[in-house]
């Protein structure tokens, strides 16, 4: 089967998933790259002003000054980790009028109150991207996430809903911004051999890695990918400066067509697990007297990871390493990984107080395959165990 042949197959599933069409969709290197040409396809230029969460990582972040652009930072909800929609009400209206679009993020999962963004948009002619790295399977008043806004975005990078190791997904209803889509798409440089035979590796370890190994296999990850010394989802230029690096603008190989189709095609089973471990962790934090995550009745979520607020982090990471508990850490900081030098992003601190404050307190717990009923268990009594470092609400980190 030819490259072309499978990437067209692996969109169709896609299409399928979304209900829309293939000649909707543009496969590229990474989600970042994905977001870099849509940004591209609806004309930002030098100059222009994007709004987005202050609750994301540098990947979104760093397309944006790429084009030379600048990013806008709005508070978050504390209820649902998304921008707060009454705060970006609030904005200074020359802002609003200077602004060139929203990236309307879907934060682990859950979607943004996307109709109320869209007011705002409207108002101000503004484009709206859903930010869906980890919405895919998620939906927003009965549609499907990724298939609301003018354009948006998906990671399949190697912990996002589904993976092929590395990856990104443009979607649009626009036909005029599909065909510019669809171009970069082909001009866009081809992975090399190089790259596809590293991703193969990728896969090998990947498939390979339980639980147990997780605290020492996501710190080597980690470095090798700071060290430029492996493909990684951030290289480690990313996190320096937002400089583009050579070759950023790069499109989508075979091996990640074949790994997609693979994976998309078990979807439901994964997200069907998601569900059940979820519904376990809701259960287990009432017992203690904890409230759950919030969801609202417009969305669907779809927990890629399960968020939970600790009053003493780093303790609580420790804890979860010598126990060999998987935690995650999204965001440790308003643009993670970022703890330093925000002003290369545009980033004031201070400006955000609630994103900044639950940016010190959240951990997240894994919701993927590998989480079985006596991994459930285990974390459940560690939960139980530390359940004095554990906030009872979101509204006690508010402020």
């Amino acid at each position: 089967m030819s490259k072309d042949d499978c990437r067209q197959i692996f969109k169709s599933g896609i299409g399928d998933s979304l209900g829309i069409g293939s000649q909707n969709i543009s496969l590229f290197w990474k989600g970042r790259v994905a977001l870099y040409a849509i940004l591209k396809a609806i004309g930002i230029k030098e100059g222009d002003e994007i709004i987005l969460p202050a609750f994301t990582c540098v990947v979104a972040v760093n397309p944006i000054i790429y084009l030379g652009a600048r990013p806008v930072y709005v508070d978050i909800d504390p209820k649902t980790y998304n921008i707060d929609v009454k705060t970006l009400e609030r904005l200074n209206v020359e802002t609003l009028r200077k602004a060139k679009a929203i990236l309307a993020q879907n934060t682990f999962g859950l979607s943004s109150d996307l109709d109320a963004i869209f007011e705002i948009a409207k108002k101000y002619d503004l484009f709206v991207i859903e930010d869906c790295a980890h919405g895919f399977g998620g939906f927003y008043k009965g549609m499907p996430n990724g298939t609301i806004a003018d354009a948006s975005f998906f990671s399949t990078q190697w912990n996002k809903p589904f993976s092929t190791g590395l990856g990104g997904i443009a979607v649009t209803r626009n036909p005029e911004i599909a065909e510019r889509l669809r171009g970069m798409e082909e001009t866009f440089i081809k992975p090399s051999i190089k790259d596809e035979m590293v991703l193969k590796t990728l896969f090998f370890v990947r498939d390979r890695l339980g639980t147990k190994l997780y605290w020492p296999m996501i710190k080597t990850y980690r470095w090798l990918s700071k060290n430029n010394l492996i493909l990684g989802s951030s290289q480690g230029e990313e996190l320096k400066r937002p400089v583009k690096p050579e070759g950023f603008e790069k499109g989508f190989s075979r091996v990640q067509a074949k790994k997609g189709r693979k994976e998309l095609g078990r979807f439901d089973e994964i997200l069907e697990h998601r569900k059940k471990v979820t519904t376990f962790y809701k259960k287990i934090l009432l017992d203690m007297g904890i409230e759950p995550p919030y969801e609202p009745d417009y969305a669907v979520h779809t927990y890629l990871k399960f968020p939970l607020l600790v009053k003493d982090r780093m303790g609580f990471f420790k804890l979860a390493e010598k126990e060999k508990i998987e935690l995650g850490d999204w965001f440790l900081s308003p643009i993670h990984p970022i703890t330093k030098n925000f002003e290369l992003w545009h980033y004031r601190w201070g400006e955000n107080p609630v994103a900044e404050k639950i940016s010190q307190h959240i951990v997240n717990l894994p919701t993927h395959l590998q989480i079985d009923e006596d991994y459930r268990e285990k974390i459940a009594k560690f939960l139980k165990r530390n359940r004095r470092n554990i906030y009872s609400s979101f509204v006690n980190v508010r402020t």
